[in-house]
């Protein structure tokens, strides 16, 4: 089984058709509900993706997957009715090949610095070049941060020194499989406790 069969279903069958049963469990119609989104967690718990709520059901009901957590609503298949998972995890363990680093995105600095100001503690609003661009900054995690549009506008193309600001720590790179969805997407706060990330995290 690979991660990209998984994020990328293939379901035949039309609603209101018999399937054969020996091809396996019938894929619930299309629903509203199910055009949501649902985090895929590795048979080790660990985050590996997100799917939509139409794939992750199937999933269940091919056995490749158990409901972690589920929502109130219930979509309804040939022989059975399902309530729509929001997390589930796989019954067999995948290898994934994980980026060497995390991608570098305005969402990721964001969630790194926890949606604030890495110079005065406000909410942030724009990222910042510690080391200006003018002045040979790199466009990489050692070097952006997340900054207040005040801060941003004030320190301009000068440097920390010249400002006679200081980091509270050293900007680096993340790390950790959650962070490859952490940058990327809204993160719904059901999934949080498998994301490993606090409730003051939005991303």
């Amino acid at each position: 089984m690979s991660i990209t069969a998984l994020g990328s279903p293939s379901v035949s069958g039309r609603p209101g058709t018999h399937a054969d049963p020996s091809s396996g469990p019938c894929a619930p119609a299309p629903a509203p509900v199910t055009t949501a989104a649902t985090l895929l967690l590795n048979a080790t718990y660990e985050p590996l993706c997100v799917v939509s709520s139409r794939r992750a059901i199937v999933l269940v009901l091919g056995a490749k997957a158990e409901a972690v957590d589920v929502t109130e609503d219930l979509v309804h298949a040939e022989r059975l009715a399902l309530a729509v998972p929001v997390v589930v995890r796989l019954t067999r363990y995948v290898r994934v090949p994980y980026p060497v680093q995390v991608p570098l995105s305005r969402r990721a600095v964001f969630t790194r610095d926890g949606q604030t100001c890495v110079y005065c503690g406000a909410s942030a609003t724009s990222i910042d070049h510690v080391v200006p661009r003018s002045r040979g900054g790199t466009h990489s995690w050692d070097n952006v941060v997340a900054a207040c549009r005040r801060c941003n506008h004030q320190k301009a193309d000068r440097s920390l020194a010249e400002m006679g600001w200081s980091l509270p720590h050293p900007p680096r790179a993340p790390s950790g499989a959650a962070w490859r969805l952490l940058g990327h997407r809204t993160v719904d706060p059901r999934w949080r406790e498998w994301l490993g990330v606090p409730d003051s995290v939005s991303a």
